[in-house]
């Protein structure tokens, strides 16, 4: 098949463009507003920029009002958000904190998840995630869209404290994906989680590509004798 979006109609029941890009991390933001009340909310469109320094971003649209979300506001207002990894384990609790309710409500109570403290930040991080970044507000890329809910906020922050709970980290030092058991957004409805993995090693002996692949800043200067 083949369709021009926004030009002419796929033909389908279903919408099928965001079930081609799969699966997608998800963005679980936690922020305060100005007057310190709590907010959470999911974003499908997450991931991290770069590691040396390390930045991740969210995409947010509009809400079905076509006002911009709360996290985005949260985040420019106050420079400050958490991501908390969503779990298979959360994944009800992740679900309840997609409902679009009103300014001010705590999806932190609605879903009945615990708040824990962060170190560099006022936002509260979700007691049960195994990982946490703190994070500084960068800036906010704005793309319009078709109203009411198209136009998309794309909010970029520097990590600057990473929580990980030690019961995920194997005795090789290494994070032990399959035990959190990570929760990614697919199409539709859809959900995944992490079940299994491979590893692949690119052919060579490039070690400052293989740091960069890690994500070892260390690792990588070395490689280049800086």
């Amino acid at each position: 098949m083949y369709y021009e979006p926004g030009i002419t109609h796929h033909g389908l029941p279903y919408d099928p463009f965001k079930s081609c890009v799969v699966p997608r991390p998800i963005g679980w933001i936690s922020t305060v507003d100005s007057q310190g009340r709590h907010n959470l909310a999911p974003y499908s469109q997450f991931q991290n920029v770069t590691f040396n320094p390390p930045i991740v971003m969210f995409s947010a649209n509009q809400d079905t009002a076509g006002q911009r979300k709360n996290s985005v506001t949260n985040a420019e207002q106050t420079g400050e958000f958490v991501w908390n990894m969503a779990t298979y384990a959360l994944r009800e609790a992740v679900n309840i904190s997609g409902e679009e309710l009103p300014h001010g409500v705590d999806e932190f109570e609605r879903a009945g998840l615990v708040k824990l403290p962060s170190r560099k930040v006022k936002p509260a991080r979700v007691q049960g995630s195994p990982i946490q970044f703190e994070c500084v507000y960068l800036n906010t890329l704005r793309f319009p869209g078709v109203p009411p809910m198209g136009t998309a906020d794309v909010v970029f922050g520097r990590v600057v404290a990473v929580h990980i709970d030690d019961a995920m980290i194997d005795d090789k030092g290494m994070l032990d994906v399959l035990k959190m058991q990570p929760l990614a957004r697919m199409g539709y409805y859809d959900y995944t989680y992490v079940d299994n993995r491979f590893q692949m090693v690119i052919p060579g002996d490039n070690k400052a590509l293989l740091a960069g692949l890690e994500g070892s800043a260390d690792k990588a200067h070395k490689a280049n004798g800086s």
